[in-house]
């Protein structure tokens, strides 16, 4: 019973050596690829952004474009007969509500692709960080943690870092 309470610098000593190692194992082969895989996702998305942006301009030189042919087609049909003038004033009207709308829908729908992209993300590292986190806890603890209590520990984490999330949310809104 006393050598279970009395110190073993030895053992200290085996247990800080098994920590460094097992923290190099995870920088090398578990945060250095997550990490790239993050980065690449943000890569990814910053590139769908610019591909939006691109096709709001160029539905943008369009709209501006067919302005600028309404205006036209506009004052030679007012030279020609003033009726005409109207109804291609009407035409325009439509045509530049209808790009409008386009572009407005372009944009949002991006916007939509950007969040939900971004969320599954979120929810996809969190995932991998509990799962990594109680693998990690498994092994210092050298013991294996039935299925059950794996799944209720992850469950209980990921309802936690959901509530920190919506905290943080409900701040930046």
């Amino acid at each position: 019973m006393d050598a279970l309470l009395s110190p073993d610098p030895g053992l200290y000593i085996w247990t800080i050596v098994s920590f460094l190692v097992l923290v190099g194992l995870l920088k090398a082969f578990a945060w250095g690829p997550l990490l790239r895989a993050v980065e690449e996702r943000e890569h990814a998305m910053r590139r769908e952004r610019e591909l939006a942006e691109a096709a709001r301009q160029e539905a943008e030189d369009i709209r501006r474009r067919l302005s600028e042919k309404l205006d036209g087609a506009a004052a030679q049909a007012e030279e020609i007969l003033s009726q005409a003038g109207r109804e291609g004033s009407a035409l325009r009207e439509r045509l530049k509500k209808e790009a409008e709308e386009d572009s407005r829908r372009l944009l949002e729908k991006s916007r939509e692709q950007l969040s939900e992209e971004k969320a599954r993300l979120v929810l996809e590292l969190r995932r991998e960080v509990a799962a990594l986190s109680v693998q990690a806890a498994e092994r210092l603890l050298k013991k294996s943690v039935d299925a059950r209590v794996k799944e209720e520990t992850l469950a209980q984490f990921l309802r936690e870092m959901d509530s920190r999330g919506a905290k943080g949310a409900g701040g930046r809104a």
